[in-house]
């Protein structure tokens, strides 16, 4: 199949798959449009919502709806890294035998990332970069595609241990999750009380994602889509002479180069998933405050004028 075939081909399949999600899940459309984008785009999520948004829901339902196998780990303050890697044990007949822990999986979903002390954030963030564990000197492959979707609760920030920026910049999107409109809060009630079942069916299998991420990887990108995307980046650094007054007054740190790096691969994405056959500079805007939301830094001005990180990346276009 050529490549403009295979993207035509995406086009069509994810309209299905959103049409599969919508089954379970009632609105959360930019939110699912971003997670589906991060999984194509080969990277990973950080989901940012108060409990009871239906969070392991979305998740478990997109899974199922890609054909991927799903795993759930709560992260608490006593969780150890072997409890996520899996570790090493001797069978009956005195040989070690390793147990694989629940990273080893398609998608998995680290719950409360910021619950756990940074010691095992290391061991999964460690994962999500190498696509592989070394666990009692021995090197273990993780099943490709391998995504990463971790969530954090903004509200409850006591006995946390909140992610540093180095691992932060790990996460390809941001995504924050609103509560739904009353419109589909009563629909959600309304589905969720009743006793019907409903069947998500699988629509990929695990080799087409990984054959859709390299079509993505392998999509031409004009020069000055790169050049828009790397400028957009060096306007969040305060010292840049390209940075305005308003990042100066507000910013202490901006993003780093992973961040163009995923720009640009998220725009490729979201070009493809629209049809289109090269990301153009709307495709780079339209991921831009999911990919810089959390790379930014604000000061204390910033938070004292209550100004956001939306607000700061608005004013960079």
């Amino acid at each position: 199949m050529s490549d403009v075939a295979a993207i035509q081909n995406l086009v069509l399949k994810q309209a299905a798959l959103k049409q599969e999600i919508a089954k379970i899940i009632v609105g959360q459309d930019e939110v699912v449009n971003q997670i589906v984008l991060s999984i194509f785009a080969g990277g990973h999520a950080l989901l940012v919502g108060v409990p009871g948004l239906a969070k392991t829901l979305m998740v478990n339902t997109i899974s199922q709806a890609l054909g991927l196998n799903f795993k759930r780990i709560q992260f608490t303050p006593d969780l150890m890294p072997s409890d996520i890697l899996g570790s090493e044990i001797l069978d009956e007949n005195r040989q070690f035998k390793f147990l694989k822990g629940p990273i080893f999986s398609n998608i998995v979903l680290a719950d409360e990332i910021n619950r756990t002390p940074p010691k095992t954030q290391a061991a999964l963030l460690e994962a999500m970069q190498e696509k592989a564990v070394t666990i009692a000197g021995h090197h273990h492959k993780l099943d490709l595609p391998y995504f990463v979707l971790a969530t954090q609760n903004p509200i409850e920030q006591e006995g946390t241990y909140p992610l540093p920026e180095a691992q932060l910049d790990r996460f390809m999107f941001a995504i924050k999750l609103d509560y739904p409109t009353f419109a589909e809060e009563v629909q959600v009630v309304k589905s969720t009380t009743a006793d019907t079942k409903v069947t998500v069916n699988p629509l990929f299998t695990a080799q087409e994602i990984t054959d859709f991420q390299h079509l993505i990887r392998r999509i031409p990108v004009a020069d000055n889509v790169i050049e828009y995307a790397v400028t957009l980046v060096n306007k969040t650094r305060p010292g840049n002479p390209l940075s305005n007054d308003y990042v100066k007054t507000y910013l202490d740190w901006g993003a780093g180069p992973r961040a163009s790096q995923n720009l640009i691969l998220a725009a490729k994405t979201n070009a493809a998933l629209k049809g289109k056959y090269s990301p153009d500079i709307e495709d780079v805007q339209a991921v831009a405050t999911g990919i810089l939301r959390h790379r930014i830094i604000k000061n204390y001005k910033a938070d004292a004028e209550g100004i956001t990180e939306e607000m700061i990346i608005q004013k960079l276009f």
